[in-house]
């Protein structure tokens, strides 16, 4: 079948996004699929390798086609212009897919957000044939309302519409935990026979035999340290102010290190607030490359996820299954709509509270520090659910019954 993934980040940018995506694509190529992705031309978040690179508008990487479209910021610009951005954006992919793709498509898979991208869904199917796909991580505009980032009525009225007009389009709707398939059923009115649970995927062999001998430890001076790592983008949507305060609170534990590895919106805030509590114990690094991010999951002992309470939507951050691949334990902060509570609890892979309850996210860091002669057993739990839940096999498998439907 002749594919098509359109998402707006892809390597070598860092994000959860972009590899999850890469992964379908290679996925889907392995299958003897014909594969292309559209994406934006990388610039926001690079490691320091990939920031002075100039990449081509179009390349076959590993058997799948890339197509690399310049745009306006997306990323780590204020709201106006990221709003902007991602209106014009459709119309500038399209304009590059028209000029790439001139045979018929079976299929595209819209990875949204942006919302604004699955507007190109509707005009694909009329002009290539292609069944449409929309694979919903995050509900837009709720997040953006939810989190106070989207307050005029204006602008709320016209970003459900392009909402319905998206959702109306799409042959299938994919969310990736049972609790979101509810919401957009019964917040959003859709079809229960048109909204699909298909869980996010990864694969685990990267995690699980290292190629590399890399001391992120030493790089970074850890030596002896008990540290609790959060990888990824730094925005509102994370609450990472949360985690400073948990970190001032848990001071007194010299052994413990909070490892902030990435980059975003809320980078800047987060540094103040470190300085302004004059606090050793949160370390703040770059991202590191996708190949390396495997020996920076073996060289620490919690992996953090962190959501605003703020959030009121159920979905379950990417970063999950990262640290389920590498049978890392996990602490979860999270918003109480969050289906990462019940991951956490079917997996039994660590601990979640939520994240307006300071006190007890406190006592579990405490906890978690005291019974480390339970994370052998604990990351063991988290492998075996991804192992039967979330591998890149199940996953594709469920994408192909999809493209037959």
């Amino acid at each position: 079948m002749k594919i098509l993934i359109i998402v707006d980040v892809y390597p070598p940018e860092i994000s959860s996004a972009g590899h999850l995506m890469h992964e379908l694509a290679e996925g889907l190529c392995k299958k003897r699929h014909l594969v292309t992705v559209v994406t934006s031309y990388p610039r926001h978040y690079l490691d320091s390798s990939a920031k002075n690179k100039s990449f081509k508008t179009f390349s076959v990487e590993k058997g799948v086609e890339v197509i690399r479209v310049k745009t306006l910021p997306l990323h780590k610009v204020n709201y106006l212009i990221r709003g902007i951005s991602q209106l014009i954006l459709p119309f500038l992919f399209f304009r590059k897919i028209k000029k790439f793709i001139r045979k018929n498509l079976d299929a595209v898979i819209i990875y949204s957000p942006p919302l604004t991208l699955g507007l190109i869904g509707g005009r694909i199917k009329k002009y290539y044939g292609a069944k449409f796909i929309l694979n919903i991580q995050d509900i837009f505009p709720q997040n953006a309302i939810d989190l106070g980032v989207l307050k005029n009525k204006f602008l709320i009225k016209f970003f459900e519409a392009i909402e319905r007009k998206v959702y109306k389009s799409a042959d299938i709707i994919t969310f990736n935990s049972e609790g979101g398939r509810r919401f957009l059923i019964e917040k959003k009115g859709l079809s229960p026979e048109k909204v699909i649970t298909l869980y996010n995927w990864i694969d685990p062999a990267p995690y699980q035999n290292l190629t590399k001998d890399i001391s992120f430890r030493k790089r970074y001076g850890l030596e002896g340290k008990f540290i609790f790592l959060f990888a990824g983008v730094m925005g509102p949507s994370q609450g990472l102010d949360f985690l400073v305060r948990v970190a001032k609170e848990v001071s007194d534990i010299k052994d413990i290190v909070f490892l902030l590895v990435g980059d975003g919106m809320e980078k800047e805030k987060i540094q103040k607030m470190v300085k302004d509590y004059s606090l050793t114990n949160v370390v703040i690094k770059p991202f590191v490359p996708k190949w390396d991010y495997p020996c920076l999951l073996k060289d620490v002992d919690v992996g953090i996820v962190c959501l605003s309470s703020k959030n009121k939507t159920p979905f379950i951050p990417g970063k999950f299954l990262g640290y389920l691949a590498a049978g890392l334990p996990i602490v979860a902060f999270l918003n109480k709509e969050s289906d990462g509570f019940s991951l956490i609890k079917e997996a039994n892979c660590g601990y979640a509270v939520s994240s307006d309850n300071l006190e007890g996210a406190v006592e579990i860091v405490r906890k978690m520090y005291k019974g480390r002669e339970q994370f052998e057993q604990i990351g063991k739990n988290g492998f075996n659910y991804l192992l039967n839940n979330f591998t890149i096999d199940i996953c594709i498998e469920r994408f192909e019954k999809l493209f037959q439907q």
